[in-house]
């Protein structure tokens, strides 16, 4: 009896905390269906009194929403291969390779970790400025290929050390050079702290909005981040409260990060579970 008890109180909490983490993400689903003032009743109502699916089809009316979906999906996926590359050949000379001065670089990228963001942002605004660079994809991709995420470069080095060097060694015998053995031995073994380095660049990129609101000025390359300012713009001037239209956006905007990590949580959870703290 007091087992079922126990394990009745747990699913009541568990029941709880669902309800209060999931709430905000109902409203948001039955706020897009509202029309454009009834989100403004008070007391406010849950339900709408008659759902506007059309809402959906209105935001990618008002804006260049497919624009903007597109924009995102090429900075995202082009960033995302220049984290996992650079950082990739990076972490595998840290890991692999003896020289001079290894542990005291290692540890400068790690220092940069602690580098708040604002401290670089004006000079690679000149930087870029001075490339000609504004206004074009190449600010938000670009860095990515030189390795300036030192998270990404720490977890790979600290999961190839976990990788025994006999399998080297082994692969040296038979004639493999070091790409080889970087191509062959080690990143069959990575694939689980890729998957969960790609979910982190993935999710970083697509929700940025710092540095496309800094370095884009088009509307034609803006990103889904600046594009739901649309929605806000329009309400602010004295429009229509577009409130409604905002919440399909973001819902929308949702939709690929969330099936990403339906899709990629196992390895996402192994990638960090296997990382270990050798070295």
């Amino acid at each position: 009896m007091r087992r079922m008890v126990n394990r009745s109180a747990l699913y009541l909490l568990v029941i709880v905390l669902t309800a209060v983490f999931f709430g905000p993400f109902i409203w948001s689903v039955l706020s897009s269906l509202k029309g454009p003032t009834e989100i403004y009743i008070f007391p406010p109502t849950l339900l709408p009194e008659s759902p506007r699916w059309s809402n959906y089809a209105t935001v990618w009316q008002q804006v260049p929403f497919a624009k903007f979906y597109l924009n995102t999906i090429i900075v995202t996926l082009v960033a995302m291969v220049g984290s996992l590359l650079a950082s990739t050949l990076i972490a595998y000379g840290f890991a692999r390779f003896e020289f001079p001065g290894r542990n005291f670089l290692f540890m400068i990228v790690i220092a940069t970790l602690i580098l708040p963001e604002e401290v670089t942002l004006v000079p690679r605004f000149i930087l870029f400025r001075i490339l000609d660079w504004l206004d074009t994809f190449l600010p938000l991709t670009v860095p990515y290929f030189f390795g300036v995420n030192a998270f990404f470069i720490f977890l790979l080095r600290q999961f190839m050390m976990t990788i025994p060097r006999e399998l080297d060694e082994a692969a040296e015998i038979d004639g493999a050079n070091s790409f080889r053995i970087l191509t062959s031995v080690l990143l069959p073994s990575l694939m689980p702290a890729l998957a969960t380095l790609a979910i982190f660049s993935f999710l970083f990129n697509w929700n940025d909005f710092i540095h496309p609101l800094i370095y884009l000025r088009s509307t034609d390359n803006y990103t889904l981040s600046l594009g739901l300012r649309f929605f806000q713009q329009a309400a602010e001037t004295g429009g229509e409260p577009q409130e409604p239209y905002l919440m399909a956006a973001s819902l929308m905007v949702t939709i690929p990060p969330i099936l990403l990590f339906v899709f990629a949580q196992r390895y996402f959870v192994r990638g960090i579970v296997l990382t270990g703290i050798k070295g």
